[in-house]
């Protein structure tokens, strides 16, 4: 597995967690705290294309 395949991987990942933990504390009644987690998903999927593009830029 190269670098590039590894990276997307783990941001799509740290995303799709973030993504559930905010659905899950949103349905626990912890709405405050869903909504925070919910603003890192856009976050997490930005930092990645930064690091898709400077991965790609450098190979």
């Amino acid at each position: 597995m190269d670098r590039h395949s590894l990276g997307v991987g783990l941001f799509l990942l740290a995303a799709g967690l973030s993504f559930l933990l905010s659905i899950g504390l949103w349905f626990t009644d912890n709405r405050d705290e869903g909504v925070f987690v919910g603003l890192w998903v856009p976050s997490i999927l930005a930092a990645g294309a930064f690091w898709m593009t400077a991965v790609v830029r450098r190979t």
